[in-house]
């Protein structure tokens, strides 16, 4: 397969990874290009206006010469007269068709976007693989070139931002001498990027050089100081407070040391073996999850609940799966495939327990099922939260009946229009919870009154739950919940009259608070989503800025997306859109094919939409979500009858 090389010079190789004579500069202008224009079209007049200042009569020709020349260089082996498969020409100029994994700045990025999600070991170790790939700074060989010079502008930025996320990763897993030199380096060489010197004064400060790290942190400040006349951001300001204190006090936070002592203790107390050693660890995760962690607890969870299984005991099995009761608010798993084997596990331990097993460990491995098979249409689903909470009900036990309404909850999406059921679980959770203690859970209730009361328009009570959730989680150090109402208040602005950019900059806030939180089931492609939701919601135009990542919600933008371009496209993007999955955001995806159907007069699309809306005719189209909206879902429902003729 042929390769080629941007992040440097041009350069092309074989499947042997042997050069490939291109010819000239022209011929590498022509294909970088192409590169950069990701597989469309590039018109022959454009890439003539692109190569010289001063066109000569037989520039066009000597493009088809160029493309000519490529084609036998990416394609030896074709045969004569028969078509190109890489270097097709179509319309009106020619594209570049290769494969995904063929060009290396195609690669960085996907290794880039793959390693977000990822633990921090395998984050560091696959940014390495990728920032090995760099040769000097892409399309080193068209420095000058205007067509090139956005292109390298926004790779660069993406090379600078792995060099920071692979030397987190690295300090995440104890290796902050490892990421010392490079961030030194970085730091320099970038001396306005904060996050380069938060990065390396930390890495400085994780081994044992506090002195270093607090020059590192002043140096930065003197820099944007006299330079350019800003303090620094919040997260310097905090980490040299931080480090400040330390230095203040050394050794002298007893929560740390109360915290080594324990597991010190329990470590000498528990063989390595011992079965109860798997049951702590799933308190541990919970905890880690509850405070923050939830991605590092999600890696483990598995490992946790694959070991129980080997030792081939159900019922340390169905504790090991049930004691992971951590508060879900979200409808869509942040790992689809991760929470199909945790549902397939549930269901061997429910058919593996004895008759003498207590209910209230199928009540738990109940709620599992429930919990995680969110978003779909299966009806184990359902049925799951259902047994579940009647067995909770029936034992009396307030922590299990409080974790099968999570499931319940969860479950509350099987049509549109479902807000006041959601509402009415939101307030026995939160009644439950504050009488029982169970902070995460009145959290989460309040989190679930909030989405429901802004799906039924009533903004002064979602506001009270939003300021309650945030008050329970400054109390009980609940890191993530500040997340949500951030979102939160971004979608009010959105739904009420503020200035459109003034919304659209809150929503661009919130997606930074939700970036490295751990949860990329509700990060990737919420920000766009929630800014073309925003321009739909306010009858404005929506021509997005190069490449968007849609991420699941791609099937019911690109109609929308597609149509001031390509009309035949958007149409038939939307004949290929799906029913959307029974989640949060199911009413705003319904308005999007509504949109789309109004727009391209598609009557049975539209049918399929107004029927799916009817139930939910009184509410803010994805305002449920507490994320965004379309606006009030009667408004699509009248554009849809308009075209239908009720």
């Amino acid at each position: 397969m042929v390769g080629i090389g941007v992040l440097g010079p041009v350069v092309v190789r074989d499947g042997a990874g042997e050069p490939v004579d291109v010819k000239g500069p022209r011929h590498r202008a022509v294909l970088a290009r192409l590169v950069i224009a990701r597989g469309r079209v590039v018109p022959v007049a454009r890439l003539v206006d692109d190569l010289w200042d001063d066109p000569a009569p037989g520039a066009v020709a000597a493009v088809r010469t160029f493309v000519a020349a490529l084609r036998r260089a990416l394609e030896p082996d074709r045969p004569p007269r028969r078509p190109a498969r890489l270097l097709v020409t179509e319309g009106p100029g020619y594209a570049l068709r290769v494969a995904p994994d063929a060009v290396d700045a195609w690669r960085f990025e996907q290794a880039l976007t793959a390693a977000a999600t990822e633990a921090p070991p395998q984050a560091a170790a696959r940014l390495d693989t990728a920032l090995a790939w760099w040769r000097g700074p892409a399309y080193a060989d068209f420095e000058d070139a205007a067509w090139a010079r956005a292109e390298r502008s926004r790779l660069q930025e993406l090379r600078l931002t792995a060099i920071e996320r692979r030397a987190e990763a690295l300090i995440a897993v104890g290796r902050s001498a490892d990421a010392v030199p490079d961030l030194d380096v970085h730091a320099s060489e970038h001396p306005w990027r904060e996050d380069a010197w938060r990065l390396l004064a930390l890495a400085l400060y994780r081994t044992g050089r506090q002195g270093d790290a607090l020059a590192v942190l002043r140096r930065a400040r003197s820099l944007l100081s006299e330079q350019l006349g800003l303090d620094p951001g919040l997260r310097l300001r905090q980490l040299e407070t931080d480090i400040l204190r330390q230095q203040e006090a050394p050794g002298a936070d007893p929560a740390a040391q109360l915290w080594a002592d324990a597991t010190a203790a329990y470590d000498r107390a528990l063989a390595p073996g011992a079965r109860t050693r798997l049951e702590s660890t799933v308190g541990v995760l919970r905890g880690l999850a509850v405070a923050g962690g939830v991605a590092a607890a999600r890696d483990q969870r598995l490992a946790a609940i694959t070991a129980a299984e080997q030792l081939g005991d159900p019922e340390l099995t169905a504790r090991v799966i049930g004691g992971y009761d951590v508060p879900a608010i979200w409808t869509r798993s942040d790992d689809p495939e991760q929470s199909a084997q945790v549902v397939a596990a549930a269901e061997r331990a429910l058919v593996a327990l004895t008759p003498e097993t207590g209910d209230a460990a199928r009540a738990r491995l109940l709620a599992t099922v429930a919990l995680e098979s969110r978003g779909t249409s299966e009806p184990r689903g359902p049925q799951a939260a259902q047994q579940a909470e009647h067995l909770a009900r029936r034992l009396g036990d307030p922590a299990l009946l409080a974790f099968a309404l999570n499931g319940v909850y969860m479950q509350t999406f099987q049509h549109t229009g479902l807000a006041p059921r959601r509402d009415a679980i939101g307030a026995e959770l939160v009644t439950l919870s504050a009488r029982h203690g169970l902070a995460t859970f009145e959290i989460l209730g309040q989190f679930i009154r909030m989405q429901a009361r802004g799906a039924l328009a009533d903004f002064a009570g979602a506001d009270r739950h939003a300021a309650a959730a945030e008050q329970l989680a400054d109390r009980h150090e609940r890191p993530l919940a500040g997340v949500f109402t951030e979102w939160y208040r971004a979608m009010r602005l959105a739904a009420g009259d503020s200035p459109l950019q003034t919304a659209a900059d809150a929503y661009g806030r919130a997606a930074d608070r939700l970036h490295g939180a751990g949860m990329p089931g509700v990060e990737r492609g919420l920000l766009p989503l929630a800014l073309l939701c925003l321009r739909i919601s306010r009858d404005e135009p929506w021509e997005p800025a190069g490449d968007v990542d849609w991420g699941p919600y791609a099937p019911w933008a690109l109609p929308l997306v597609l149509l001031p371009r390509d009309r035949g496209a958007a149409v038939r993007a939307l004949r290929r859109t799906p029913h959307p999955p029974h989640d949060l955001l199911s009413e705003a995806l319904w308005c999007l094919t509504a949109q789309a159907a109004v727009a391209l007069g598609d009557r049975e699309s539209a049918a399929r939409a107004h029927a799916a809306l009817l139930p939910a005719a009184g509410e803010l189209a994805g305002a449920g979500s507490g994320m965004l909206t379309v606006g009030p879902v009667a408004r699509h429902l009248a554009d849809l009858s308009a075209l239908l003729g009720r």
